[in-house]
């Protein structure tokens, strides 16, 4: 996969860091005042962090939605200076495609979209137009029931060829299954226990389960758990797990290189 200028390598898994530019993401700790950005977009460059993902909007059960016009606000000014100051690709969180034009715009080199494409009509040929790169995530209005496999692979492949027939080059795309998103947490855990099963999908995957519910406890006592689900993605082959605690998951995937000497 590319993202900007930097070409992953398949096999290796990648960290990306959260930057939370919300006053109400699920985990106070990766909220993120706009003074603060260059600081934290800093230390987690430090700690390893290979990619930013940059969010406006809280998308933590229960969000009230902000419009476009909000979000723009809240992530313009991060963009830009993360760009200006630092040589890492950088992602931003958005399912509108104003927000992500704007972001391209901006310098930002791969939208993430929570609703894989089909929230906003617009959003493929927005990404397609930069020459982006994008991460699809499996979501749904009604919460999966039964089977969660089938719906799944059936949305991923959908939204795929959307942004094939929209001009989005297959070297720039990625998947997320939405673990947190349209699930319980039965289905959420099996979504993670197999989640190898998407490679079959032929793209690289994202895994964002840091510091989730599905975990169950307070979410502060969730860090051990996230780490064993990153350690599982570096044993499978899975491209980039989505992090709050950047130094602590690229040591859980150094220990499982050591595993393998």
């Amino acid at each position: 996969m590319i993202i900007g200028n930097k070409a992953l390598s398949d096999g290796k898994t990648y960290v990306m860091a959260i930057i939370n530019l919300t006053p109400d993401s699920f985990y106070d700790k990766s909220r993120c005042a706009q003074k603060d950005v260059l600081r934290r977009v800093e230390r987690a460059v430090e700690d390893g962090a290979d990619i930013i993902d940059v969010g406006a909007q809280s998308t933590r059960p229960g969000y009230t939605e902000i419009p476009a016009a909000e979000e723009i606000k809240r992530f313009s000014g991060a963009v830009r200076d993360i760009k200006k100051n630092f040589d890492v690709p950088l992602s931003v969180d958005t399912y509108f495609s104003e927000s992500a034009r704007v972001a391209l715009d901006l310098g930002a080199d791969m939208i993430n979209d929570v609703w894989g494409l089909t929230h906003d009509e617009g959003m493929a040929k927005a990404i397609a137009s930069y020459g982006a790169s994008v991460c699809i995530m499996h979501n749904s209005v009604k919460p999966l029931e039964g089977d969660i496999w089938g719906p799944i692979t059936k949305f991923l492949s959908s939204s795929v060829r959307l942004a094939l027939d929209s001009g989005i080059e297959r070297d720039r795309i990625c998947l997320d299954g939405g673990v947190g998103f349209a699930k319980n947490r039965e289905q959420n855990l099996e979504l993670v226990r197999g989640y190898a099963r998407l490679k079959k999908l032929g793209y690289p995957l994202l895994l964002g389960t840091s510091r989730k519910s599905l975990f169950g406890g307070d979410v502060e006592g969730r860090l051990s758990q996230t780490l064993e689900t990153t350690r599982a993605a570096a044993r499978d082959g899975i491209m980039i797990v989505r992090v709050h605690d950047v130094k602590e998951n690229v040591e859980a995937i150094k220990s499982v290189k050591e595993e393998r000497k």
